[in-house]
């Protein structure tokens, strides 16, 4: 029986990771929090790693509070990059598997037409993307057997690390409020349920396709689209409103097209993911039965 260990065990895909793989009786699973590893202390790494001896690792930890890094350089690095050299390292040594994520921030530049494939050349735009490109490049070198994973956009029930909610919720309480909610109408991307995306996770890792993979919903819509999707599924009044990226100006620039195909994916006969408003649709579905 194979063994996977989650680092990131109680984030918001780490859980979905964790539940999806309670369904296999084929995998055992060892989860692994931020608290109980520290993830840029190498002989940490190496020691726990060791005595877990797993057939695969899957790395869901960053540091990503995409505005806060612009002022925090050194933590992003030491997180999303030295962090991520030490789990490569280790897991070449030991001769197991690393996946690890990444995200579609490593794109930017103008606004193109067609969605990004895993051949298209990075551009990133901020430190924190810069960071997680950066995270990419050091595992190759150390671990031959490896995925890369970008995705977007990601929202699931458990929360993202350290923050307070997720896109969907925060809309659905800020149209409780009944305050006007403004929302950008030109960045165009991808939302991804992280239960979906856990599933297609363990389906890639648990084959012997190595490589760069972008994994996501399918379709595309910008954050308005979104946010307009969501209160109609939900049966939801808001007073939303589109606004531009130039009128709501943040710290770190963020891509303003950055929709992935998940063309290797296809090229080595896995299915795609359902489209976003589907995803959307569950999620909101399961979210009254909690």
């Amino acid at each position: 029986m194979r063994k996977i260990i989650i680092i990131g065990a109680d984030g918001q895909l780490g859980t979905d990771l964790m539940i999806e793989l309670e369904k296999r009786n084929d995998l055992q699973s060892v989860g692994s929090t931020i608290a109980d590893l520290d993830v840029t202390d190498f002989e940490g790494v190496r020691k726990r790693l060791t005595a877990e001896a797993p057939d695969i690792v899957v790395n869901t930890a960053a540091y990503h509070r995409v505005d806060e890094v612009e002022t925090n350089a050194a933590k992003a690095f030491l997180v999303n990059v030295e962090a991520v050299f030490n789990m490569a390292k280790v897991c070449g040594e030991l001769n197991c598997a690393l996946a690890h994520f990444s995200t579609d921030y490593v794109f930017g530049g103008p606004p193109e037409e067609m969605p990004y494939i895993e051949s298209d050349c990075p551009r990133p735009e901020s430190i924190y993307a810069v960071s997680r490109l950066a995270g990419e490049y050091v595992i190759e070198p150390y671990c031959e057997k490896h995925f890369v994973i970008r995705s977007c956009g990601l929202y699931g029930h458990a929360g993202p690390m350290g923050k307070s909610s997720n896109f969907v919720e925060t809309m659905l309480k800020l149209a409780q409020s009944g305050k006007p909610i403004r929302v950008v109408n030109d960045q165009r991307c991808t939302p991804t349920f992280t239960r979906h995306l856990a599933q297609k996770v363990i389906e890639l890792v648990t084959s012997d396709k190595y490589g760069l993979f972008h994994m996501t919903n399918t379709g595309d819509c910008t954050w308005y689209e979104f946010a307009k999707k969501i209160f109609e599924l939900a049966g939801v009044e808001a007073d939303l409103s589109p606004c531009t990226t130039a009128e709501y100006p943040t710290p770190a620039k963020r891509p303003a097209y950055s929709v992935l195909d998940n063309m290797a994916l296809r090229n080595h006969g896995f299915a795609d993911l359902p489209h976003w408003h589907d995803a959307l649709a569950e999620y909101l579905r399961d979210r009254k039965t909690k």
